[in-house]
């Protein structure tokens, strides 16, 4: 009878473990920056440094659109190419699923960097839509570059990328982007206070030394 009853037990407690890790919440931080203003670099040091789980959405985009049997591939594909936004519904389901994958296998890991988004208001609205209720957005990470410096290390990284969009054509395209339609959304979440902006026209290793002071205060 008692073997029965903690055998009960140690069944009921996986369940019960993995119920408590879908209440918790998804803590987020917004990594925002212009294209080649280093978000990618930066995000894998602090992935190395901090228990954060780094999640690109473009990373998410190119991969599902790279991934046999996609329904959505070539959508991606051909926004990508003209260096427009793709739809917000794509982009949130692919972070869903990864957020949601990544603290099924690990209840621990609930400390989320997504890098490159929202991207814009319609970004903005559909995450608020779908996962203000489910994630809590602590703050933005921003990487404040010119223009000048972004293009020219993206052409750099063009030359080994593989990447479609590391050309002046595209690169041109999505300035343009970011200075319309994300520019606005950093602006936003300043008026809230919840903006913490590094000057990222630095060198690797100096920008880190401030993501660390800002990342250490904020906890």
């Amino acid at each position: 009878m008692i073997f029965r009853l903690f055998g009960n037990v140690s069944q009921r407690v996986p369940s019960f473990l993995y119920r408590v890790s879908l209440m918790m919440k998804p803590q987020v931080v917004f990594v925002l920056g212009g294209p080649g203003a280093g978000k990618g670099t930066q995000c894998s040091n602090i992935v190395e440094n901090y228990s954060y789980t780094h999640l690109s959405a473009g990373e998410l985009l190119r991969a599902e659109q790279a991934r046999d049997g996609s329904e959505v591939g070539y959508l991606i594909s051909t926004y990508i190419k003209e260096g427009k936004i793709v739809p917000v519904e794509i982009t949130i389901n692919l972070l869903k699923k990864a957020m949601e994958e990544t603290m099924q296998k690990d209840e621990k890991k609930f400390r989320f960097l997504i890098d490159g988004f929202p991207r814009n208001e319609d970004n903005l609205e559909g995450w608020n839509k779908v996962m203000d209720s489910k994630a809590d957005v602590k703050f933005v990470l921003f990487f404040d570059c010119s223009n000048e410096v972004c293009v020219s290390r993206c052409l750099e990284r063009g030359k080994n990328s593989g990447r479609t969009d590391d050309n002046r054509e595209s690169l041109e395209k999505r300035i343009q982007t970011y200075l319309h339609s994300t520019r606005p959304i950093i602006e936003l979440y300043a008026k809230l206070g919840k903006v913490r902006t590094i000057d990222a026209s630095r060198s690797v290793d100096e920008v880190f030394a401030d993501v660390k002071v800002i990342l250490d205060k904020e906890g």
